[in-house]
């Protein structure tokens, strides 16, 4: 009898666990860089009204007459600063925010959106949110267009990859803004798979991000 009682037992919370596991979404897991910034400094809060992501996706045929482009909204985000350097730093961008400035509504512009919020592409009701954080930072090569080399983990859709930035840091009067080199990022690598039919020209894989932010030292 005691022995049929655990087995129930046994039984029962094995039901309990698979429910629980199969009634919550897990982040897919996958690569990230290591994390050797400091948090050792002084704190920047992010100025979400005056900072923002910048995207551009295309058709195979790469040119502005067959190209979106927009913007994303940061919905928080703060940057360490010590002796005046750029210390670590960690960004929340809010895909709701999404954004489209080459269509006129009269052209499709909530249509095109719609499709961006949609499973399809970013699917911003299960994922709400992406994120940056800086995980390494390094002075860029002499002769650069850029003073610093930014390397992070990007989170969109669940999935984590490493990601590397050519950025322009600046800090002055309490004050910090960071602009990043545009750079294409794999969709495919985030589970954007999408992809239209041949004959209304097919989507590249690539899209193109650039970051520009600003923070306002924390009293």
């Amino acid at each position: 009898m005691k022995k049929t009682t655990i087995i129930a037992a046994i039984l029962m919370i094995s039901a309990s666990i698979f429910v629980i596991s199969c009634g919550k979404d897990k982040p897919v897991s996958s690569e990230s860089n290591e994390v050797l910034t400091t948090t050792n400094g002084q704190i920047y809060v992010i100025d979400t009204m005056n900072s923002k992501a910048e995207w551009k996706g295309f058709k195979v045929v790469k040119s502005d007459n067959t190209s979106h482009i927009g913007t994303l909204k940061f919905e928080s985000g703060e940057v360490t600063v010590k002796d005046n350097k750029l210390e670590s730093g960690q960004f929340v961008i809010d895909m709701n925010s999404i954004a489209n400035e080459d269509l006129k509504e009269t052209d499709g512009n909530s249509k095109l959106i719609g499709h961006l919020k949609s499973a399809d592409f970013f699917d911003v009701e299960k994922f709400p949110t992406a994120s940056y954080e800086i995980t390494k930072i390094t002075e860029a090569p002499a002769g650069s267009d850029y003073n610093t080399v930014l390397d992070g983990n990007l989170t969109l859709k669940g999935i984590t990859k490493p990601a590397t930035f050519n950025a322009n840091v600046k800090i002055k009067d309490g004050e910090l803004s960071i602009a990043t080199e545009p750079k294409d990022i794999n969709r495919d690598e985030f589970g954007i798979k999408f992809q239209m039919p041949a004959a209304e020209g097919l989507i590249k894989n690539e899209i193109n991000v650039q970051m520009k932010v600003k923070a306002i030292e924390k009293k």
